[in-house]
């Protein structure tokens, strides 16, 4: 009895977990530069058009598809006659400036014999974290959507600094399925699923399914990518498995091999289940999308304040400031040990705020004007943490 309802629980699973990808009307699948090149770092046509063919009979049945693909610095590796993959970001901005066309030209091919249109769709990471321009990003994807067409998305590596890159593709595309509302996240890589170890190892199992961190507790997931062209791994694929399913859209990691049977749904890879309750948006990117470019250290009331009662940063709490900032970058708010408590967009340049400090808005806007009558950190452009 005990056996039967095991498996009527399995089947039911199995059920939930299928319908939960063959239901995603909106799918963003990201692939790895391992997936899509050589040994020698150029493009492999053979897996590239196989993982088009897929998502061209994805795009096909009325569902929409975003790509958020890798591969631009790989595939700009063998033209410039390097034979690995560069260590400075000057070369690497190099290689993907050559590798970029190649790319989105391969795409703009293999895509048009489904009859899908591509459009290239470079991000940074102020692009995700910035008012206007997450905006202007959204707009952008959305509007490729309502016309059909195919948004192809990389980090635009031949402008990123190394103070503004994501890091690797992983978290990008967890980033962007939290911009466009996704209803799925495919992780393809090299490795056909999340393992308790090294899957060439003797006694290490797949793990289908990922309901909390529970399931993830013992398992190692270093040093399970097999790439030498990327720079994602497991660790990389899991944390973005952590974002995306905190927003409410479940992942379902496998390699690109699989790419058909898992938007089919089938039981291949790994499936993690979704978090029940989505956060604001932008909040959101805001906490997991940015580094800090300063840190505000803030007294016991303020701290009581953001945190306890969601209120904005005013000058009057604040002590001290550290880091070279400008209006509108992220800054931690940190207590009076300097842990952080809160992650926010700052209204002000680090130069301007010295003064400011202690002094209440009132104050402020007698002696310098009402344009001094503002928040630090609005509590609209403020994440806890």
């Amino acid at each position: 009895m005990g056996t039967a309802a095991g498996a009527a629980r399995t089947t039911t699973q199995n059920r939930r977990v299928r319908d939960a990808v063959t239901t995603a009307r909106r799918v963003v699948v990201k692939i790895g530069s391992s997936s899509l090149t050589t040994a020698t770092g150029g493009l492999d046509d053979g897996r590239l058009d196989a993982l088009v063919d897929a998502l061209g009979t994805r795009t096909v049945d009325g569902r929409e598809v975003v790509l958020v693909s890798s591969g631009a610095i790989a595939a700009g590796l063998a033209p410039l006659g390097l034979t690995r993959r560069p260590r400075d970001l000057a070369t690497q901005q190099a290689a993907a400036s050559v590798g970029q066309g190649l790319l989105i030209g391969r795409y703009a091919a293999a895509f048009a014999r489904h009859g899908r249109t591509v459009g290239q769709v470079l991000l940074t990471v102020d692009d995700v974290t910035r008012r206007a321009h997450y905006r202007n990003a959204y707009r952008t994807l959305r509007k490729l959507l309502d016309l059909r067409a195919v948004p192809i998305v990389n980090e635009n590596d031949t402008v990123a600094t190394e103070e503004i890159r994501f890091g690797d593709n992983d978290r990008l595309a967890a980033l962007v399925a939290a911009l466009v509302d996704a209803d799925l996240l495919v992780l393809l890589s090299d490795v056909d699923a999340l393992w308790t170890g090294d899957p060439s190892r003797a006694g290490s199992r797949r793990i289908a399914e990922v309901r909390d961190e529970a399931d993830l507790a013992g398992i190692d997931i270093g040093g399970t990518g097999r790439s030498g062209v990327g720079t994602g791994g497991m660790v990389t694929k899991v944390e973005a498995a952590r974002i995306a399913t905190g927003f409410g859209i479940p992942v379902v990691l496998t390699s690109a091999a699989q790419a058909v049977a898992a938007l089919a749904g089938e039981s291949v890879g790994t499936f993690f289940h979704p978090s029940p309750r989505r956060p604001a948006a932008r909040l959101f990117w805001l906490a997991h999308a940015t580094a800090p470019r300063g840190r505000l250290h803030l007294d016991p009331g303020a701290v009581a304040a953001v945190v306890g009662r969601r209120k904005s940063l005013l000058p009057a709490g604040i002590t001290a400031v550290d880091g070279a900032f400008t209006a509108g970058d992220p800054v931690d708010l940190v207590d009076t040990t300097g842990a952080p408590v809160a992650r926010g967009l700052v209204n002000y340049d680090a130069v301007e705020l010295p003064g400011l400090l202690g002094r209440s808005t009132t104050d402020l806007a007698a002696a310098l004007g009402p344009a001094y009558e503002r928040e630090v950190v609005h509590r609209d452009d403020l994440v806890l943490l």
